[in-house]
């Protein structure tokens, strides 16, 4: 039988050069997105970061991790949203519970 809700964990990096008040809005708009879905259970805002090689020319990405659990279907869905989201350099959904 499958699961209905499953474990998620979503790292992503958004461009350094935001605003504040982008970078919250940001972090805020996936929050909500997860919590319509689900639950989330942690937001980990870690900040500024020093890439490990650069993307888009930049040598620094604002990090955030989000713990959430949601449906099967909703990690698609998430993932299509950060891909199109201007400000997001990357991202990575991982199933916990695997």
């Amino acid at each position: 039988m499958a699961k209905i809700n499953a474990n998620y964990e979503v790292a992503y990096i958004l461009d350094p050069n935001l605003s504040e008040e982008a970078t919250a809005a940001l972090v805020a708009k996936f929050k909500t997105m997860a919590e319509a879905r689900g639950t989330v259970a942690e937001v980990d805002e870690w900040g500024k970061r020093r890439l490990a090689y650069p993307i888009n020319d930049l040598n620094e990405g604002y990090y955030v991790i989000m713990t959430f659990t949601a449906d099967a279907a909703f990690p698609a869905e998430l993932d299509r949203v950060m891909r199109i989201t201007d400000g997001v350099m990357r991202s990575m959904i991982v199933c916990k519970d695997e």
